[in-house]
């Protein structure tokens, strides 16, 4: 009988259940769990196999009869924004994003739960308590940051904090060769802002300031109006057959 050391990850598939993003389908998953010393390198190596990060659970998209979830990257070094996207920068020149330990606020879930009451109200995640959210944040065994953003002040300088209320928050993970963003979510009241863009565009700046060559955004919905903002950030790589191959726009 074949002998497993307990640094060798076990894989699990999911039973069929309706799919989120396209209708008539159904999803299936595979995941295993992301724990222990060896959780980073494993995180780094399934990410870059088009896995996800959930908690201390890796999982990605293992669907009997669909391939459209494609995982994406942004090449950072070589992004270049459009005109769209400066303008969304220049908008968002007040903003500062302050990065530290991922520790979950009172703060962050009432904004979290005006987020998804606001644009997620029927999703999955519509129904998480305040314990649920501690626990996304949390319960992580890889390097894993909270950015939040809020209103420079006089002293942002000196202090690298914004002040008065949130406007936005990341969760990120900083990976051997870019950054994942886990989850993001915003003020929607603030929707003229486009903080949604807004924030993918400051994670890569964040990367090449860290000499990194991706940001990762996870997956791109073939057919799904939710995720066709995922491609507009050129250049870009797609995971196929064939590994990492450049997408084109």
């Amino acid at each position: 009988m074949t002998q497993h050391t307990t640094q060798t990850p076990q894989f699990f598939l999911t039973a069929p259940s309706p799919c989120p993003y396209i209708e008539g389908q159904l999803e299936r998953k595979v995941f295993t769990h992301l724990v222990g010393n060896r959780a980073p390198e494993l995180n780094d190596l399934l990410t870059q196999g088009g896995f996800r990060r959930s908690q201390n659970i890796a999982y990605r998209p293992a669907c009997e009869t669909c391939r459209a979830c494609v995982s994406v990257r942004i090449l950072a070094q070589e992004f270049e924004p459009t005109k769209n996207m400066r303008r969304v920068a220049q908008r968002n020149d007040d903003l500062i994003g302050h990065q530290h330990d991922a520790e979950p606020t009172t703060e962050q879930y009432s904004l979290f739960r005006t987020y998804l009451d606001s644009r997620h109200r029927k999703g999955g995640m519509s129904d998480m308590t305040v314990l649920d959210y501690a626990m996304m944040v949390e319960d992580s065994h890889v390097d894993t940051k909270v950015i939040e953003y809020r209103k420079r002040g006089p002293d942002s300088f000196i202090t690298g904090r914004g002040e008065g209320p949130l406007a936005a928050v990341a969760l990120t993970d900083r990976m051997a060769d870019g950054l994942s963003m886990v989850y993001s979510f915003f003020d929607p009241d603030l929707a003229d802002r486009s903080l949604g863009t807004f924030m993918i565009l400051d994670h890569i700046e964040r990367a090449r300031a860290l000499g990194l060559p991706h940001v990762y955004l996870g997956y791109w919905v073939h057919g799904s109006r939710k995720m066709a903002y995922k491609v507009r950030f050129q250049p870009q790589e797609h995971l196929g057959p064939k590994g990492w191959e450049r997408s084109s726009p």
